[in-house]
């Protein structure tokens, strides 16, 4: 160990014995956290805010044992150097200082075996925190299929921590997890570990300690390269890049549109059915006209929604997304902002609360702040009903480019399109004048060409789905219940009064034969 580094002495675990109650997840971005995490929680998760600030909060529970264990996911950090929301949320969990939230018992956490040297510098500060620590060397799969070996052991014994190789997309050694919770806190010897002065110590001390541990990197994945040599190309990179988007928009729209409508028959059977049931007039108008169609408002328009969000999380969980951003970098900087403000933007395309909440990896208060300003302006998927009823009333359905473009869904990329450039020049205006800042260089790690899940594909659309109906479903419910009220309240003789058959004033009579012709012919024509 080079004698430049200053030591310090670090104690791995506390003397009480205490049952782990409180687990803090921990690790890179890509390196499986999150699948890690759903892999331990399944469904018996939770999604919030932590207090007073925009990152997301998640944690879960599963029973070690017979006792409930509560995991919580921090923000995938590279370092514990509090720069980023992210990274200051991490340490302030870790350390006791978030409210609301308690002292961590243990610590999961999770590196990438196959790119262990560069998260090594994570590894130390966190277990410099002096609390009990499981060092997780996930995807152990491909580390072993490209000739990847390590000892676990004796780079246990270097760090003072245990150490285990897992798999959490196959579920592979996970039962180490369990076995380190169910120990009690015995006092354990001190564990000296450096204390890295910068990026040059940081690198000799990685090299020591990788061949002191047996380390030998895997070979490099080929086919992320050859995938990389057209995603990447200055000009093959953004035509791959438009059609992947105009794919994913004709898919939404061509596949969501025909499921919409099926899910809405079933809905509009189910609701006739039942209104055979209920006698009563004012509980069966109702059930059946206030609040089973203030649901199917909702739900019919699911299918749209959550395959956007299954797009967006194949993108994301293959790689392709890490790309995107890259490719978008000399867009973004045309309007003052870089790469790391695409994903934001992209996310604003769901949810635009999501995506003001991905805005904390952004360093630059300036960049950060013109990116929550103007994602508002991108389509979310809350206007996405809006916009298809709205084309489908008035957009007929015409072949533009063959039958891979239709009309319709070439009006609906427009509109996404429309907001995207408005969002460009907001940005541009803010960036040049009140929030103008100093250009930042644009640091980005590939992660590797994976194939997604389908148990976390799952997990977050269900997750966002539930997300979706009980927030937006609450708000449509209620109105509908109002429009019911307003339309049907005060009955006539026990009925609700029927507008249908209501005669509409003379100073309307032209307004009415025009919407006649336009129900029956399609065209809206006025009366002169």
């Amino acid at each position: 160990m080079p004698t430049s580094m200053s030591m310090q002495e670090v104690r791995t675990s506390q003397g009480k014995q205490k049952r782990v109650r409180t687990v803090a997840l921990i690790g890179p971005p890509n390196s499986g956290k999150s699948t890690l995490f759903n892999r331990l929680t399944r469904l018996r998760q939770s999604v919030g805010n932590y207090p007073g600030i925009t990152v997301e909060h998640r944690s879960g529970s599963f029973l070690v044992q017979g006792e409930q264990v509560r995991v919580i996911d921090l923000p995938g950090v590279y370092s514990l150097a509090p720069f980023s929301e992210d990274e200051c949320v991490a340490v302030d969990v870790l350390r006791g200082r978030m409210e609301g939230t308690p002292v961590p018992d243990a610590v999961l956490l999770v590196l990438d075996a196959t790119n262990l040297t560069r998260q090594l510098d994570l590894a130390i500060s966190v277990i410099a925190l002096g609390l009990p620590t499981l060092v997780l060397l996930n995807m152990a799969d491909l580390f072993a299929k490209r000739g990847g070996t390590i000892d676990p052991l004796k780079l246990a014994q270097e760090l003072g921590a245990p150490v285990a190789l897992v798999s959490a997309t196959q579920g592979t050694g996970l039962d180490v997890v369990e076995r380190f919770l169910e120990q009690k806190g015995d006092e354990k010897e001190i564990t000296r570990l450096p204390v890295l002065n910068g990026p040059s110590h940081s690198r000799s001390w990685a090299s020591q300690l990788e061949r002191r541990a047996g380390y030998r990197p895997p070979l490099p994945a080929g086919w992320t390269r050859r995938l990389d040599a057209p995603v990447l190309h200055r000009i093959w990179g953004p035509l791959i890049f438009i059609v992947v988007v105009g794919a994913v928009f004709q898919s939404v729209f061509g596949l969501g549109q025909p499921l919409s409508n099926a899910l809405q028959n079933l809905l509009n059977l189910l609701g006739q059915k039942a209104a055979v049931m209920i006698a009563q007039p004012f509980l069966r108008s109702l059930l059946l006209d206030g609040i089973w169609k203030g649901v199917s408002s909702v739900l019919i328009f699911l299918p749209q929604i959550l395959l956007l969000f299954l797009f967006i999380g194949l993108l994301e969980d293959s790689g392709y997304l890490a790309r995107a951003a890259l490719i978008s970098d000399r867009t973004m900087r045309s309007a003052g902002l870089n790469g790391k403000a695409f994903i934001p933007l992209l996310s604003a395309y769901a949810c635009a609360v999501p995506a003001i909440m991905a805005t904390r990896t952004i360093e630059n208060k300036r960049d950060r702040l013109a990116t929550i300003l103007i994602a508002p302006f991108m389509t979310c998927s809350a206007r996405l009903p809006v916009y298809t009823l709205l084309i489908s009333a008035f957009i007929p359905e015409r072949p533009v480019i063959g039958p891979l473009l239709g009309s319709r869904a070439l009006a609906m990329l427009s509109l996404y399109l429309l907001g995207f450039l408005v969002a460009i020049g907001t940005a541009k205006i803010l960036k040049s004048s009140v929030l103008k800042s100093a250009s930042i260089p644009f640091v980005l790690e590939l992660p590797e060409y994976r194939l997604p899940t389908w148990q976390s594909i799952g997990l977050r659309l269900l997750d966002r789905g539930r997300v979706f109906t009980r927030q937006v479903g609450t708000v449509i419910l209620v109105v509908s219940l109002a429009i019911w009220a307003l339309t049907y309240l005060p009955f006539q003789h026990g009925h609700p009064h029927n507008w249908n058959t209501a005669p509409l004033p003379a100073s309307d009579s032209s307004l009415n034969r025009s919407f006649s012709r336009w129900a029956s012919t399609g065209r809206l024509e006025w009366d002169c």
